[in-house]
């Protein structure tokens, strides 16, 4: 049955939750919150499925949001992170009087950083700087791939790779920070080439990004990528991959494996999954690859051998 939109109290956040993050290379005390907005404007992206959250929030709810999600906040805390499963700098999703009062409560607060989500298109030269005229502003840019025919005809993120440098060298110009998003295993890569794709990804996109995201792709409901999984022609990208890929990237890279272990989330053999998915948010902090050296499953031969399978089949992936 679809969710029925009316009986949704749009005054509260989609969620919020505390956890710990890297400010300045050091681990500090964070504080994230999802606001539940009228959704991401482009919607058409293979893997994303946020869209079914959206609901037309005014500017009063989503203050109200954020007021409610700043309960969890407590003095420790010194980065916020302000997802809106779209875009924080669309005036669509958000009116710039509800951004505008959100940034000014941060100051207030002191927090030290603010993590917001935006497509390069809504980045701009005064949207910029009312970010950072209040704070530290991280702008996350979801890149996934630095290959234009990837990003656009498998993804379909309707946007170039040029469209993100420039947008960096916006954010840049005027002080703030990028953090880029890279996709682990879009949909029809297999896994050797997913896995060449985020590495040939990351440094492509290091020059223009303080930090790189790398997201491991899941399957989130009522999107393509959901129809391929129910007919078995995508799995989940493994585990090692994204070891594979953390331990050959130069600067820092984060990852949070959401979903670890599951059927629809990335995942080895299930015996292993735990342990390695631990190892992978340790990293996220330490920005320590040592954190990884004595991990080790039979699967880890399974994994290497599939891949080679798949380099002999002409890249077809196989499930």
């Amino acid at each position: 049955m679809a969710k029925d939109k009316r009986r949704l109290d749009l005054t509260r956040p989609v969620a919020v939750w505390r956890s710990e993050d890297l400010l300045d290379g050091c681990k500090a005390a964070a504080l994230t919150m999802i606001l539940r907005t009228v959704g991401c404007r482009w919607n058409r992206c293979t893997m994303c499925g946020y869209a079914s959250e959206g609901a037309p929030a005014s500017a009063k709810d989503l203050v109200a949001q954020f007021e409610q999600a700043m309960q969890r906040c407590s003095p420790e805390v010194q980065v916020v992170k302000i997802y809106t499963s779209g875009s924080f700098l669309d005036p669509q999703e958000m009116p710039a009087v509800a951004r505008d009062e959100i940034l000014q409560r941060l100051e207030a607060m002191g927090i030290k950083r603010l993590v917001i989500e935006t497509r390069p298109e809504y980045i701009n030269q005064d949207v910029v700087e009312a970010c950072l005229s209040h704070l530290d502003t991280e702008f996350a840019i979801g890149l996934e791939s630095s290959n234009d025919l990837i990003r656009e005809h498998i993804i379909h993120k309707g946007f170039s790779f040029q469209d993100f440098v420039e947008a960096s060298e916006e954010v840049h110009r005027q002080g703030g920070r990028v953090k880029a998003y890279l996709l682990l295993k879009p949909p029809l890569l297999s896994e050797g080439e997913a896995m060449r794709d985020a590495m040939v990804s990351a440094k492509a996109a290091r020059g223009y990004a303080e930090v790189l995201s790398l997201n491991l792709c899941n399957v989130q409901r009522n999107t393509q990528t959901e129809r391929l999984w129910e007919r078995g022609e995508f799995r989940p990208p493994w585990l090692w991959s994204a070891l594979e890929i953390l331990k050959s990237v130069r600067g820092t890279i984060v990852c949070d494996p959401v979903g670890a272990g599951t059927r629809r989330g990335p995942h080895n053999c299930g015996k292993c999954d735990s342990a390695v998915a631990e190892a992978i948010r340790a990293h996220a902090i330490a920005q320590d690859t040592r954190v990884f050296d004595e991990l080790d499953c039979e699967c880890k031969s399974t994994w290497r051998d599939l891949m080679d399978l798949e380099e002999e089949s002409f890249g077809t992936p196989l499930i």
